[in-house]
């Protein structure tokens, strides 16, 4: 699955190791320069690199981590990390930029393999209906969809919402428009495409969004200048019944 940034209604300690799922879709990892971080594989891996990087980043490889060092600031380019045990390849897409805060840990986990020869029936997920819901409406719009999972009790459903939303993030020169809804039960999770309309980079913040929701989560946590190929990213939202309910209303013509 692709990395999201997943607001839930609790808080996380400051600089807890965030766990990231592989599912063989490359994870973007964002760097700030000089500042090292730190990439728990759990595994023995060689680093693959474009040329471009050089001088760039250090990359360093030992006892199943993987650390990350950026000297200067560069867009998103893909490196591989390639088990020395089995060949697998892991692909992150990282990228580096000046900012000063603190960045914690990766981890990576992985899906325990069913045994040769023998189906294994998927157990049913202990993880809340919001993660689930989110995971499964990025997988519908970046994953192929043989990859998507299937979450029983999940239907399509209508967005309820104007073709332009201005009060989703107000404070910020975002356009946003709704591409797809999903429900299950009484929760739906709403796609909306985010667009940077400015000139500058925009660090997208969760707690800036605004609206009553269960959870809410970005495919990528910033936005490129407008007419970059980083400008767009979609926002996911979690709500109790349709998103229409918990957006504030538009402004009146």
């Amino acid at each position: 699955m692709m990395r999201l940034f997943l607001l839930l209604l609790f808080s996380l300690p400051a600089l807890a190791t965030e766990v990231v799922r592989w599912e063989q879709i490359p994870l973007p990892v964002a760097l700030h320069v000089g500042q090292e971080r730190r990439v728990e594989v759990g595994k023995p891996v060689r680093i693959g690199y474009p040329a471009g990087l050089e001088g760039k980043v250090r990359l360093q490889s030992a006892g199943g981590n993987v650390f990350l060092l950026a000297h200067a600031p560069f867009p998103p380019t893909r490196i591989q990390l390639r088990d020395t045990q089995s060949g697998e390849l892991i692909l992150l897409d990282i990228q580096a930029s000046e900012n000063p805060s603190a960045l914690e840990p990766i981890a990576l986990s992985y899906d325990a393999p069913a045994p040769a020869g023998k189906q294994q029936p998927a157990p049913a997920s202990d993880e809340p209906l919001p993660v689930l819901l989110v995971r499964y409406a990025a997988q519908n719009l970046y994953a192929p969809l043989r990859t998507v999972e299937a979450l029983p009790g999940v239907t399509p459903t209508p967005t309820g919402l104007n073709k332009q939303i201005t009060t989703l993030l107000p404070q910020q020169p975002v356009a946003a428009t709704p591409l797809a809804a999903w429900k299950a039960d009484n929760a739906t999770v709403t796609a909306i495409r985010l667009q940077n309309r400015s000139g500058q980079r925009i660090d997208l913040d969760p707690r800036e969004l605004q609206g009553q929701f269960i959870a809410a989560a970005f495919q990528h946590d910033w936005l490129g200048p407008h007419g970059a190929a980083e400008d767009t990213t979609v926002v996911y939202l979690v709500t109790q019944g349709s998103a229409a309910r918990a957006l504030l209303p538009e402004p009146k013509p």
